[in-house]
């Protein structure tokens, strides 16, 4: 996406990112959030179809900025924001609302550092038929009000250029790329990353004219037939131009990687990393060796192997018109054991498990959570995505990896409870300030509290489903030295590819899709499991540790979720210097004069 600051967020999170909840406010909340609607309006002007998609009126028919100088702008933008709310900090009374201006500046000058290096590296490449079917996707979904709907149309001509004063969004694209053509030393996109764009195209095509065809939306079909042309037309010229400029390797310059795992969250050496998780996958792999043996045993498996065991596993596929119903039998069990166990506290509303879509598992070929509108949410729930197929793996391969028992139990306490639903609805229930939503957004703290929530329930599961946890936890521990690999030219894609599929007992297609997580979908995310999974786990231990018999789970966890989507730093922060005290009777540090 053009704004790459921004997008960064959208992208992964995916997926993943969250704004101000519309339960009753706090003071303090509503004048935290008056302070970040500036950098919220930057977020709107320069990607308001992901502004749109997390409620911020008056922007469903805008499209993002691919105009000259667009970056240059952003920059300059984002710190006259910046600027501003630095020069409240010094003046604002409540310790709460002035760690959010922080925040707020923090963000807003790590955007624009990321939109620099990029700009000075690299080419400005965007997978624009995807980036269009996001922007629908995100509009014309049965979670949005259908007054909503009749934006659509004015967003596609704005997107076709059919609109008056609007140049097709295919021209913008690729005059951004050619005026960039000359600057020597620029990095182009992988060449494999080209052409997987190019191969699914028509997916994405399709997934728009099936959002429309599903909408009720009339006169459209002039416009989409337009904006399809134009695509094919742009296919061809990345094709002619662009392809030649793409890099033969998936590397990236190292202060882009580098620049990744700071966005991410993942603050430590990627070398460090890379020999911790290894000793984790060494341990992991041993627990799930012994638990393959007793599951063996249990149902007569020939071998004990804990691959033979896994492959046995998905061998036992649950059927196709059952798959739905039996991930939502795993959910209430989930809740069962949440409440019998008091972990944490649950959400009022339902939680929704759905298939994807082919352009959705096209655009993204691993179980997601689609998070819902968070500003002026009425009750649309989070969206538990599970997508049964890797369009862009070898035709013919099987991702069966999604479809078996032992996998459910783990895969809904991830994405839904106690995992990353949970987190959406704890805000909605109970109101978060934009600076913590939304911009203090930490891949490394989204994706720890997911694994994190896989342990939290394991002990109570059956043998198959505490076997699926150990494998999900295996994966993340080759993430975290598979990824710094591949990107630090340790080791090719290909050959990443075929350990998940070998050591890790990953089906192809779920191989594919890690190996193009790391080489290109979104280099340095994959390593923020298993970081932020060992900061959440190593913080509950020291609170453990400080309170003693006073600790108790549920209140902790509850305090972690009531903290929104901060980084693990910052949550240290919060739950030394406030639950902590809180629990031992002593007023909380930060709230101290």
């Amino acid at each position: 996406m053009p704004v790459v600051a921004l997008a960064r967020a959208a992208l992964v999170a995916v997926s993943l990112i969250a704004v101000t909840a519309v339960a009753a406010e706090p003071g303090w909340v509503a004048r935290s959030n008056a302070h970040a609607a500036p950098l919220l309006q930057v977020l709107a002007k320069y990607q308001p179809e992901f502004a749109a998609s997390l409620g911020v009126d008056g922007v469903d028919a805008e499209v993002f900025d691919l105009g000259p100088d667009y970056d240059r702008r952003f920059e300059a933008d984002v710190e006259r924001v910046a600027a501003d709310l630095e020069a409240r900090i010094a003046s604002e009374p409540d310790p709460r609302v002035r760690q959010d201006l922080q925040i707020l500046v923090g963000a807003a000058r790590d955007q624009k550092a990321t939109s620099e290096l990029n700009r000075r590296l690299m080419l400005p490449y965007i997978d624009l038929p995807q980036a269009l079917f996001g922007g629908f996707n995100t509009l014309l979904e049965s979670r949005v009000s259908k007054d909503r709907f009749p934006a659509a149309l004015q967003r596609l001509r704005k997107y076709n250029g059919r609109m008056a004063g609007r140049e097709p969004i295919v021209q913008l694209a690729q005059a951004r790329l050619q005026e960039r053509f000359a600057t020597p030393g620029l990095v182009g996109p992988w060449t494999v990353e080209v052409e997987q764009s190019l191969q699914n195209q028509p997916r994405y095509v399709a997934g728009i004219r099936a959002l429309f065809e599903e909408s009720g939306l009339k006169g459209w079909e002039r416009d989409l037939r337009l904006l399809e042309s134009q695509l094919q037309a742009h296919a061809a010229w990345v094709r002619a131009e662009l392809l030649p400029r793409a890099r033969a390797s998936n590397r990236l310059p190292p202060e882009i990687y580098a620049d990744n795992l700071k966005g991410f969250g993942v603050r430590t050496d990627p070398r460090v990393l890379m020999d911790q998780a290894m000793l984790s996958f060494v341990e992991t792999r041993d627990e799930l060796q012994a638990l393959a043996r007793l599951l063996a045993k249990e149902r007569g498996l020939p071998s004990s192997d804990y691959r033979d065991v896994l492959a046995a596993l998905r061998n036992d596929a649950i059927a196709g018109d059952a798959l739905l119903p039996t991930y939502r039998e795993r959910l209430v069990a989930l809740e069962d054991i949440v409440r019998r166990e008091k972990l944490v506290s649950l959400p009022d509303r339902p939680a929704t498990i759905r298939l994807g879509t082919a352009a959705e598992s096209a655009a993204q070929p691993a179980p997601h959570l689609k998070p819902p509108r968070l500003i002026g949410n009425t009750g649309e729930p989070a969206e538990f995505v599970l997508p049964l197929e890797n369009p862009n793996a070898r035709p013919g391969a099987k991702m069966d990896d999604f479809t078996h028992d032992s996998i459910t139990w783990t895969l809904t306490a991830h994405e839904a409870r106690p995992g990353h639903e949970l987190q959406f609805a704890t805000m909605l229930e109970s109101g978060v300030s934009i600076a913590r939503a939304v911009f203090a957004f930490n891949s490394a703290n989204v994706e720890g509290w997911g694994l994190y929530a896989e342990a939290l329930v394991k002990q109570y599961l059956p043998l198959n489903g505490q076997l699926g946890t150990l494998h999900q936890r295996l994966v993340r521990e080759a993430r975290a030295f598979l990824d710094p690999m591949v990107n630090l030219g340790l080791m090719e894609p290909a050959q990443a590819q075929a350990f998940l599929v070998k050591e890790v007992a990953l089906s192809e297609p779920m191989a594919k899709q890690e190996a193009d997580r790391y080489s290109f979908r979104a280099p340095g995310q994959a390593t923020s499991y298993y970081y932020g999974y060992q900061r959440q786990l190593a913080l509950r231990g020291k609170a453990e540790l400080l309170l003693g018999e006073r600790f108790e789970m549920r209140s902790y966890n509850d305090f972690v979720l009531s903290q929104g989507l901060l980084p693990p730093e910052l949550l240290e922060r919060a739950v030394l210097e406030q639950y902590v005290p809180a629990r031992r009777g002593s007023p909380p540090a930060s709230l101290q004069p």
